[in-house]
């Protein structure tokens, strides 16, 4: 999905000037919202969205306990969260650093193991909401080398060994601190955040930014703080480190990248940078001495799927480990991430670097796009061996070949009024998840499954059919998702067409922008319920295959912004010529692949 960008100036010689109050540029995309600071670079971005796998680590005094208060199983709420659920007494838990000495923690091995597993960058949890930091802090004597008989460093010693080793690395850090708070637990963990406990944070953000090298990211978390603090939150790791990326879960939209909800996937489009966090059990992040560790094989084919998933929905995804309170690795999940690298080993160019390909409802499985080869993941192989590439039209393809396959077979790419397909011999026999790479040369052409008119004429587009795109990460972990924008397809010829938009719930003095074929127009909503209409006209050389219809906040628009109304439904209808004939075009023929 490209960037809709235009000049208004150019489209002010188009369109009635009252329309346009600047001569910037305005995008169908969100922008940033200020912080006061700057920002990661596009660049940075690029380079955080092309490591795609990396890996977290939820390490802390919870580990020591591993789930167990009192010689009983607490099995409610997450492992690392034991002292707010079995609950334990404040000055129990914080007893716990007098005997916390993980003598097994081994940086070296572990950033290691990140490789063996194919990953790019590393995030530990710096502190998590028990307010205990695994990192030297002046803020107070609650850390791992002064409270503890260890008096190591363990994010230094991350820090470094992944600063030899060339992968990325990022902190956790949580904004709530149940130390500060003197255990005032909320069952949502959605604490507001007082004035001097976000001049605490503050103080810390800063220790992480100075001492600890190059950070990739900073994986804020949890509580509620205003739309103030996220800015200023987000804005103490910019101005020490421009280039960290800022999480979501930094709150009210202040991130440098969407996090999605814990073990979750999105349903929906994603155009912002986002990322997917995973934890081995979903009952879990932190050690948990009693968790059913069976199944290794199938553990591994899940998390290969869920990896495969995101990335060819253009995501990245962050899988957890929780080491034992000695610093050990459970050998369990390093098995998971070493049978998740043998995988990925010959397969990396289809996951690495990637983006998500424009092509829907693939039967057979999932799809990126790199810079010069379609790459195709196939989760279930067809009995016949054909993979249906539905509505690739006017791309060139090479000879194509299955990662890691000497032995499978890739037919030539071939066209068909649908689409494309290609035939691949072998795929039973592949392994998991085969992944076939065909070569492109030039870009890749689908036509978009468009919605065809009535007998009439007229196209109704019901809010349902539309794709959705949401803000997320807003003010805290259960505020629910916005749609910012709506899109359609529509099958549709050349010419003029009166556009009626049904709507309900606009406040007073609503207005959004229509954008058709990539050209935007702002339609005032009258307050309350009702209907808004709007003459358009298709542009067949912006979006040849069909009409695309957009409506979104009027642009300049920044994240977080909603649509300012409830949409129901639009109707396009083809305006009559002065001959009284609809006033279209001949269609434009869909080309096929070669």
């Amino acid at each position: 999905m490209n960037i809709v960008t235009r000049m208004v100036l150019a489209m002010a010689l188009l369109l009635p000037p009252a329309l346009f109050a600047t001569t910037t540029a305005v995008s169908d995309r969100p922008l940033p919202l200020p912080q006061g600071g700057p920002r990661p670079s596009a660049a940075t971005v690029q380079a955080w969205q092309a490591r795609k796998f990396g890996l977290f680590i939820h390490f802390g005094l919870y580990s020591m306990l591993g789930g167990v208060w009192e010689g009983k199983r607490v099995t409610q709420g997450y492992s690392e969260q034991i002292q707010s659920f079995a609950p334990v007494p404040t000055g129990q838990y914080e007893a716990l650093a007098k005997r916390f000495d993980p003598e097994k923690f081994d940086p070296d091995a572990i950033v290691a193991l990140a490789k063996a597993a194919g990953m790019k960058f590393i995030v530990l949890t710096a502190k998590h909401h028990d307010g205990f930091a695994m990192f030297h802090t002046a803020q107070n004597r609650y850390d791992i080398v002064d409270a503890t008989p260890y008096k190591r460093d363990v994010v230094k010693e991350l820090a470094d060994a992944c600063a030899r080793a060339h992968m990325a690395f990022g902190v956790y850090y949580s904004t709530i601190d149940w130390h500060w708070m003197h255990g005032q637990y909320r069952p949502d963990n959605d604490n507001p955040i007082t004035p001097a406990q976000a001049d605490f944070n503050v103080a810390q953000i800063r220790e992480l930014m100075s001492h600890y090298g190059t950070i990739s990211e900073v994986w804020f978390d949890m509580g509620k703080p205003t739309p103030a603090q996220s800015a200023r939150f987000a804005r103490a790791v910019h101005e020490l480190q421009p280039q960290a990326m800022v999480s979501g879960r930094v709150w009210n939209h202040q991130g440098d990248f969407t996090v999605m909800g814990d073990n979750r996937e999105p349903g929906e489009g994603m155009e912002q940078p986002w990322q997917s966090p995973a934890s081995m059990f979903p009952d879990t992040w932190g050690y948990r001495s009693w968790e059913k560790r069976d199944d290794l094989p199938g553990k591994v084919r899940e998390n290969i799927a869920r990896l495969v998933r995101v990335v060819s929905a253009g995501g990245n995804y962050i899988l957890n480990i929780g080491p034992a309170g000695d610093g050990s690795v459970v050998p369990y999940e390093a098995g998971v991430l070493r049978g998740i690298g043998a995988w990925l080993k010959p397969r990396g160019e289809a996951v690495y670097g990637t983006r998500a390909a424009p092509l829907q409802k693939l039967e057979f499985g999932y799809a990126t796009l790199g810079a010069h080869a379609l790459y195709l993941f196939v989760a279930k192989p067809p009995a016949d061996g054909v993979l249906h590439l539905p509505g690739v039209v006017d791309s060139r393809f090479g000879q194509g070949r299955v990662l890691g396959d000497a032995q499978a077979k890739v037919g030539r790419v071939v066209a068909d009024a649908s689409g494309a397909s290609v035939k691949v011999e072998g795929l039973a026999e592949a392994g998991y998840m085969p992944v076939v790479a065909i070569p492109l040369d030039g870009g890749l052409q689908v036509r978009p499954d468009a919605v065809a008119p009535g007998a009439d004429g007229r196209v109704h587009l019901a809010a349902a059919q539309a794709e959705h795109f949401l803000n997320y990460n807003g003010y805290g972990y259960d505020d629910p998702p916005t749609v910012y924008k709506l899109r359609w397809h529509v099958q549709a010829g050349a010419g003029a067409y009166r556009l009626t938009l049904r709507y309900r719930g606009a406040g007073p003095g609503s207005r959004l922008d229509v954008w058709v074929d990539g050209q935007p127009r702002a339609l005032a909503l009258p307050a309350g319920s009702g209907a808004a209409q709007l003459r358009v006209s298709r542009d067949m050389h912006a979006e040849p295959w069909a009409m695309q219809v957009e409506l979104t906040p009027v642009a300049p628009f920044h994240k977080g912004d909603p649509l300012p109304a409830t949409i129901e439904s639009v109707e396009l209808a083809p305006l009559m010529s002065q001959s009284g004939a609809p006033h279209q075009g001949r269609r434009h023929r869909a080309g096929n692949a070669p």
